[in-house]
């Protein structure tokens, strides 16, 4: 740190990488804060799993500049390597072994004894719930415990930044929810980086500090999951009131732009909005100074499907490998 400025756990100018005449990435800039998770959201096909590679060292880029750990790729790969852990869609186990003795493989790899391998794998073992598993062979396993065991793998490097390609494409529901709470404990218990890349909306939801929205090789889009809702139309600020006299004196203070959402007994306003504190507040301040109440209110903002939709003109979820 210098002056107060911490440098990104992750950076990348200028990211180029193309295969013949198709272009995969046309020019990314990418920065991911320390102790933070950054999604990198977008279909199959869109680039991400050719971002990771470049910036795990697995394939070099065309064109960029990329440092990770505070280390510059191009001129120290070797410390590159030293600081990250890899997990990418396709497990890396070996279904002959045992869980154990993957975790121990692991260790012989990284040349650790084998008495720091050995308690590392039982507390590994343990944090990810595979002690009644640990040995029982890896090909026994379901797909869930086979990633977490992927993933307990890659922790046995101590890595301070770690990358998932796609972590739980073809688990299910539970088991995906389950890996989330690993992930997220990761950074908020052990204070690691995680840069993830998922096809999977609600996983970038749950997960992200930040968001990068990846379309056929160019980020359209990054921030919040908050601040990228509020880039698409359709938010607005649900009101409800106690009875239609006070709703029809408050779409008059409100304006054109405010729709009535009533039906029976509920006596509903619809406001057009961004989602954001001003525009909440200047909504509450007019009808304040109209002398009207209200019974409740909601504010709804689109979700990130309609963000993906908006900025890319196709969904995530049913587009096809390239």
């Amino acid at each position: 740190m210098v002056n107060g400025y911490r440098a990104p756990a992750i950076s990348a100018i200028g990211l180029r990488k193309s295969y013949g005449e198709h272009v995969v990435l046309d020019g990314i800039d990418i920065e991911v804060g320390e102790g933070t998770i950054y999604s990198l959201l977008g279909p199959n096909g869109a680039g991400k799993t050719t971002t990771v590679q470049i910036l795990s060292t697995l394939i070099g880029a065309d064109a960029g500049e990329v440092r990770v750990g505070g280390h510059d790729l191009a001129a120290d790969k070797r410390a590159v390597r030293a600081c990250i852990g890899v997990t990418g869609q396709f497990a890396a186990v070996d279904e002959l072994l045992t869980g154990r003795e993957n975790l121990l493989l692991m260790g012989d790899l990284h040349h650790l004894p084998r008495k720091t391998s050995t308690g590392l794998a039982g507390e590994l073992l343990e944090r990810f719930d595979l002690v009644d598993a640990a040995d029982k062979t890896a090909g026994t396993y379901s797909g869930g415990m086979t990633r977490r065991l992927d993933l307990a793998m890659t922790l046995v490097g101590d890595p301070r930044v770690i990358f998932l390609d796609e972590p739980t494409t073809g688990l299910d529901p539970r088991s995906r929810r389950t890996m989330w709470a690993i992930i997220r404990g990761l950074v908020d218990e052990y204070g690691v980086t995680v840069f993830l890349t998922t096809q999977y909306l609600e996983e970038a939801d749950r997960l992200a500090d930040r968001i990068a929205v990846l379309d056929r090789g160019r980020i359209v889009a990054e921030g919040t999951a908050d601040e990228l809702k509020r880039m698409v139309p359709g938010g607005h600020i649900r009101l409800r009131f106690a009875d239609r006299t006070r709703l029809d004196a408050a779409a008059l203070a409100l304006g054109q732009t405010a729709r009535t959402l009533s039906s029976g007994e509920e006596f509903t306003l619809a406001v057009p909005s961004d989602g954001g504190v001003a525009a909440l507040r200047a909504v509450l301040d007019r009808l304040d100074d109209s002398h009207i109440e209200i019974e409740g209110l909601a504010v709804h903002t689109p979700d990130l499907d309609d963000v993906f939709l908006t900025l890319t003109g196709h969904s995530t979820d049913k587009e096809t490998a390239a």
